[in-house]
């Protein structure tokens, strides 16, 4: 019964996932690749997708040790995600702002797929996590954290993001990134207390 339950909230990942990611690529009713780029551009887009590989993974490979570790780290992904939409780009967009996040299908990729996936791992997949292992879930944020940063301050014209998470807002993106860096390691540590639990 948990392995089924299990598998359709997997399955239901990588579905609703697939037909979010494959819908960024097109614009007023027709293909466009480069508005798909664009898309990818978002931790968002990024680690629903990273989760939702996961998520298949698990359906065929459930008692592979490494790809459970994947599992995790695309849950920790969507749980950084999530919070960071609810704690702090909600609250900096003003009122209405969390309506305006979870419209469409950013109320998957920002709500509920997150949740899914935090049911299915702390749920039906739990096996005990060392402290190390751990650790790995904050990989996603390592690396696009200097990414970001490089493409919103040093990248030259034509390759810079705009900053559209405002994590440089009054040029405080030391700040911000410790508190990423923080929130990611105390949303690490969470999963791996309830996978010992």
């Amino acid at each position: 019964m948990m392995r089924t339950a299990d598998l359709i909230l997997n399955a239901a990942i990588f579905a609703v996932t697939l037909f979010l990611a494959v819908r960024c690529f097109r614009k007023d009713g027709k293909w466009d690749r480069g508005y798909g780029r664009y898309q990818f551009c978002f931790f968002t887009l990024q680690s629903n997708v990273l989760c939702a590989v996961s998520a298949l993974l698990m359906c065929f490979f459930r008692d592979s040790r490494p790809v459970w570790l994947l599992k995790y780290i695309g849950t920790a992904a969507v749980t950084v995600t999530m919070l960071t939409v609810f704690f702090f780009l909600a609250p900096s967009i003003g009122k209405g702002g969390l309506r305006e996040l979870l419209k469409g299908g950013a109320f998957f990729l920002h709500f509920l797929t997150p949740v899914m996936a935090l049911v299915s791992f702390c749920v039906f997949e739990k096996r005990g996590m060392s402290f190390a292992q751990a650790l790995l879930g904050m990989l996603p944020l390592v690396y696009y954290g200097p990414l970001y940063l490089y493409k919103i301050r040093w990248a030259p014209e034509g390759k810079a993001w705009k900053d559209f998470y405002g994590f440089n807002r009054s040029g405080k993106w030391p700040v911000s990134l410790v508190a990423m860096l923080l929130g990611t390691f105390l949303i690490c540590m969470a999963l791996m207390a309830v996978q010992n639990a």
